[in-house]
């Protein structure tokens, strides 16, 4: 994800923190700040406000870090595989990249991380009680605080709909009647109702119960509805391009630069076969991948000093027989246009992003003759 750097790795997955934790955490430190001083009393507070309340934010998100690895841990004992963690400004996301196979196993994953959050809430709050006939007023009361925003955070998940845990779980139970496609379109629709839902709470609150002009339960909104668009644009494109392979959709293309090639080289090639990027190969051998952008970002007097080696991206490298899906996902992580392809060591030609916009429309045309506008079955199921 852009704009998130690396923080760690636990279980062999990297956790990530994304630019927009950092600008939420000064915010969410001075409410739970305020929240401390309301709660003990500001004349009994030992210690400021906002050191509490920042200590409370951290802890926020590494309860968002444990429910987020609940999931990933289920995933990768269940046979799924999870590319990272990243920590937003709302909350976490896990990018699990296969899921564990069946509806029952989804389902018990997507379960995982709210169920964590509760028992995890309700420990704390547990927890509270021994810290406070101790005489640790300011600790006890953090420390039951943390554990209702758990509870919250489990509560909210479970919610029907996408991008909730609740809404995987409604997906799960409905793929085995509608198909995985479909199955996705109704949680995500639940999804967008609950996103507008909270954008007019958000807005203009409730009677008596929640005042209006809420920006933090519009920002919940925008971050729901694009989350329930976003779910199900990439499953119907995993279903558009199942069953596809790399060698079906590539470009025959040999063409390539040596990684001593200069980078006016590499321009006048790019420009003169009108490509995004070029493979790099040394010794008969892909190394990486030249992008058109890498070139610009070198001052022009520089280029013809500067070698192709110096400004290659490291790709993964397909095959003819890699899933179309896979390419497509790699090359939408790594924010490239394209992507060697190779067999027996040899480049036999490059997937682009505009071969892969060709192999879904013409699925799409195919399913449009057969089966109407969603090209799939109405009990189709790729669990």
């Amino acid at each position: 994800m852009r704009g998130a750097i690396q923080i760690a790795t636990l279980r062999g997955i990297p956790i990530r923190v994304h630019y927009s934790f950092l600008l939420v955490l000064p915010f969410m430190a001075w409410l739970f700040g305020l929240a401390m001083a309301g709660g003990i009393g500001a004349e009994r507070l030992r210690g400021h406000p906002l050191v509490w309340g920042t200590g409370l934010a951290v802890a926020l998100f590494l309860s968002v870090l444990v429910h987020e690895l609940a999931h990933s841990v289920y995933a990768l004992r269940k046979g799924g595989q999870v590319s990272d963690i990243t920590l937003l400004m709302i909350g976490g996301v896990s990018r699990i990249t296969r899921m564990p196979e069946g509806a029952r196993h989804e389902a018990l994953m997507a379960l995982a991380g709210p169920a964590t959050s509760l028992v995890l809430g309700v420990l704390l709050r547990v927890g509270s009680v021994p810290l406070a006939a101790a005489g640790a007023e300011e600790l006890a009361f953090a420390t039951a605080f943390l554990g209702r925003l758990n509870v919250f955070l489990g509560l909210f998940n479970l919610l029907p709909a996408f991008p909730m845990d609740g809404g995987r779980v409604v997906r799960a139970l409905l793929t085995g009647w509608l198909g995985r496609v479909r199955a996705t379109q109704a949680a995500a629709l639940l999804g967008k109702g609950f996103a507008l839902l909270f954008g007019l709470v958000g807005l203009f609150g409730l009677p008596g119960l929640w005042p209006g002009g809420n920006p933090f339960l519009l920002l919940i909104a925008v971050f729901v509805f694009m989350g329930a668009a976003g779910e199900s644009r990439e499953v119907l494109l995993q279903t558009l391009l199942s069953g596809l392979r790399v060698r079906e959709l590539m470009t025959p293309r040999t063409s390539a630069v040596g990684a001593e090639d200069s980078l006016e080289e590499v321009d006048t090639r790019l420009r003169a076969e009108r490509r995004r990027a070029l493979p790099v190969v040394e010794e008969g051998r892909v190394v990486g991948l030249v992008t058109q952008e890498a070139v610009l970002r070198v001052p022009a007097p520089r280029r013809g000093q500067t070698r192709a080696r110096e400004v290659a991206l490291p790709v993964p490298e397909l095959t003819p027989e890699t899933q179309a899906w896979d390419a497509l996902r790699e090359m939408g992580q790594r924010q490239l246009p394209q992507l060697p392809v190779v067999q027996d060591g040899l480049l036999v030609g490059t997937l682009t992003q505009e071969d892969l916009v060709r192999g879904i429309q013409r699925r799409e045309l195919e399913g449009n003759q057969r089966n109407g506008p969603w090209g799939v079955g109405p009990r189709e199921s790729h669990t």
